[in-house]
């Protein structure tokens, strides 16, 4: 519900300066379908290499929960969406066109993955403890880049939408990473081995920090389109 209002509240803001919600990329239907279609899959194949590294690591297997139901497994589904969707037209809708219209696309992408980094330290809960608050910075600051920039790239919310989207119906629907408990598939034993640094490092930290490096090399360098597309603004 929440993601329709901000969508109806960037609508009426841009009505005001007298511009399309096209702006913020709601048009060319076969491209975004495409970015929607491989920003969710790509996105979610690397959280779930994350949380089957974390098992092959730490000794458990992944079980289906028997206590999940069709109506709980939608709820949750409901659940993840609508929070994906708050957050990417709150960081990535309106005030993400502003800030690039008025401090540039480099300067705007900046400020809006600083923004959303100390956004996670409130959300996480990590908020005074200086090791985790740099930790989660670092990991969603890097996300919100991404983000960020793929907005700027390809002038539209839809592949940051798919992006974000695929992350976390992967993290929280299907591995049950995240404040709405057990979904499809959980841990057993509930507690594995310990993961030594090595492990810690190669599954909590490059593989999912990849996923950003990775769409950042192709929206800003690599993919002829964008590149392209961005150039017009400059």
């Amino acid at each position: 519900m929440i993601g329709i209002i901000l969508l109806v509240a960037s609508w009426l803001l841009l009505r005001l300066e007298g511009k399309p919600i096209s702006v913020l990329g709601f048009n060319r239907p076969v491209q975004r379908s495409l970015e929607l279609v491989l920003g969710f899959v790509v996105a979610s194949l690397f959280a779930c290499t994350h949380f089957m590294l974390q098992a092959h690591f730490s000794e458990f297997s992944w079980v289906r929960n028997p206590d999940l139901g069709l109506a709980e497994m939608l709820e949750g589904l409901r659940w993840t969406t609508n929070s994906v969707l708050y957050e990417e037209l709150l960081f990535r809708g309106y005030l993400l066109y502003k800030a690039i219209e008025i401090l540039g696309t480099r300067k705007g992408c900046l400020l809006s993955a600083a923004a959303f980094g100390v956004y996670h330290w409130f959300s996480y809960g990590v908020l005074g403890s200086v090791v985790p608050m740099a930790f989660v910075f670092i990991m969603t600051g890097t996300f919100g880049l991404m983000a960020a920039y793929a907005y700027a790239k390809s002038r539209s919310v839809v592949l940051p939408i798919a992006l974000h989207l695929g992350w976390n119906v992967a993290a929280i629907s299907i591995f049950s990473n995240g404040p709405i408990g057990a979904q499809l598939l959980i841990p057993f034993p509930s507690e594995g081995a310990a993961l030594s640094a090595t492990e810690q490092i190669l599954a909590n930290v490059l593989v999912p920090i990849a996923l950003p490096l990775l769409v950042l090399w192709l929206v800003v360098w690599r993919l002829p389109f964008y590149a392209k597309s961005e150039a017009s603004d400059a």
